[in-house]
C-alpha cells in the first residue's frame, strides 16, 4: 500500500490587500500603496528612499529609527505607516536647512557626539525633542530622557555636552 505524498506546507507570503497611504514626510507628502503592516521604518527606507533613520534592534529597543511625529520622537519600527496617515513626520533628512545644519547636528559634530554613527541620526531627533519636551536641565536628566537610544560605541558625554550646548544657546 502507498500513502500519499506529504504535502509540504506552503511558505509563499500570501498576497493581502494594499491600501493608499499619504505621508508627509520633511514637508513633501508621499502617498504610497502599501500593504497595512508595513511600518513607518520600512515606508521611509523602501518606499520614500529615505535612509537616514536606521533599523537596528527592529524591537524598539534601540532607538535609532527615532523619527519625530508632529513633533513628538517615535520609534518608527514599531510604528505601522497607515497610523501616521497625513501626520507630519521629520527625519533626520529634514532637519537641516541646505548646507546649514540644525543646531543639536552641529552640536554633535563639535562634542564628538558620535563614534561609529550608526546610531547618531535616532540620536539626534531625540535630543531634538527632548529639547522642546521640558526633560530636566542636568546631564542625569538628559540621560534619563535620551535612555531609548542605545549607543554601543559609548558617545555619551558628548552627546549630553551636544545638548548642554543647544539647551544653553536657547536661553
Amino acid at each position: 500500500m502507498t500513502q500519499a505524498p506529504i504535502k509540504a506546507p506552503n511558505l509563499t507570503p500570501q498576497t493581502s490587500d494594499t491600501i493608499n497611504v499619504t505621508l508627509r514626510v520633511n514637508g513633501k507628502a508621499h502617498t504610497l500603496q502599501i500593504e497595512p503592516r508595513v511600518t513607518l521604518l520600512d515606508a521611509l527606507r523602501e518606499y520614500i528612499g529615505l535612509t537616514g533613520s536606521k533599523k537596528g534592534c527592529d524591537h524598539g529597543q534601540c532607538g535609532a529609527c527615532t523619527v519625530l511625529a508632529d513633533g513628538r520622537r517615535i520609534n518608527s519600527c514599531l510604528s505601522l505607516a497607515v497610523m501616521y496617515d497625513d501626520v507630519e513626520i521629520t527625519t533626520i533628512e529634514g532637519l537641516a536647512h541646505g548646507d546649514e545644519l540644525h543646531p543639536v547636528q552641529a552640536a554633535f559634530i563639535k562634542h564628538d557626539g558620535f563614534q561609529c554613527g550608526y546610531c547618531t541620526p535616532g540620536q539626534i531627533m531625540s535630543a531634538v525633542a527632548l529639547l522642546e519636551e521640558g526633560c530636566p536641565t542636568s546631564d542625569e536628566g538628559i540621560r534619563e530622557c535620551m535612555s531609548g537610544n542605545i549607543c554601543r560605541c559609548g558617545a555619551y558625554p558628548g552627546i549630553v555636552a551636544a545638548v548642554q550646548e543647544v539647551r544653553a544657546s536657547q536661553g
